[in-house]
C-alpha cells in the first residue's frame, strides 16, 4: 500500500544491525524494526526479510545478536543494508566481539542483545522473530543513529 509507505517514511526510527550465525557460517543485516515489547520479562522483537541469509541463520540456531548503531556508524549501515559492496563478507575490517552464547556483535555501538527467539510470526514476506533477551550491555557510543524520510539523522540527546 502506496499511502502507508508514504506515512511511515516519515517515523523516526533507531538502526540496529541484526546478527546471527549458524554452523560457522555468519552474516547481518541492517534492520528499523527493533522493538522493546517488556522490561521484565527482557523481550524485543524484529523483523526480517523471509528471502535474506541472517532470517535463515536466526530461524536456523534460534539466536541472534543486536547492535545498536551511533551515529558515527552511518557507513556499517550501509554496508549491511547492502548499499555497500562487501565482497561477500560484510564483517571484513569492523572490529567484533563474541557475548553469551557465542554470539557476534559489532564493536562501537550504543548498546548490544543477544537473544534467544522464543516465538515467531510469520507473515507472507516476513517474519517477526521474538526474542528473550539473555545478555544486554551498553557500548561506547554516545548519540544514536536514526532514520526517517530515506536518510540518516543525528539527535541532540
Amino acid at each position: 500500500m502506496d499511502e502507508l509507505r508514504e506515512v511511515m517514511r516519515w517515523w523516526v526510527t533507531g538502526v540496529s544491525i541484526v546478527t546471527a550465525e549458524n554452523d560457522g557460517v555468519l552474516h547481518g543485516m541492517t534492520v528499523g524494526s527493533l522493538v522493546s515489547i517488556s522490561i521484565d520479562p527482557p523481550r524485543v522483537v524484529v523483523t526480517l526479510a523471509n528471502n535474506t541469509r541472517t532470517y535463515k541463520l536466526v530461524a536456523d540456531s534460534g539466536f541472534f545478536g543486536v547492535t545498536l548503531l551511533s551515529a558515527e556508524q552511518e557507513v556499517v549501515s550501509d554496508r549491511f543494508a547492502g548499499r555497500i559492496p562487501d565482497e561477500g563478507d560484510r564483517f571484513a575490517g569492523l572490529e567484533t566481539m563474541r557475548l553469551s552464547q557465542g554470539i557476534p556483535v559489532l564493536k562501537g555501538g550504543l548498546g548490544h542483545l543477544v537473544c534467544k527467539v522464543i516465538h515467531t510470526y510469520e507473515m507472507p514476506n516476513s517474519t517477526l522473530f521474538i526474542g528473550e533477551v539473555l545478555e544486554a550491555r551498553r557500548g561506547s557510543g554516545r548519540l544514536p543513529l536514526v532514520y526517517a524520510n530515506r536518510k540518516y539523522h543525528r539527535m541532540e540527546l
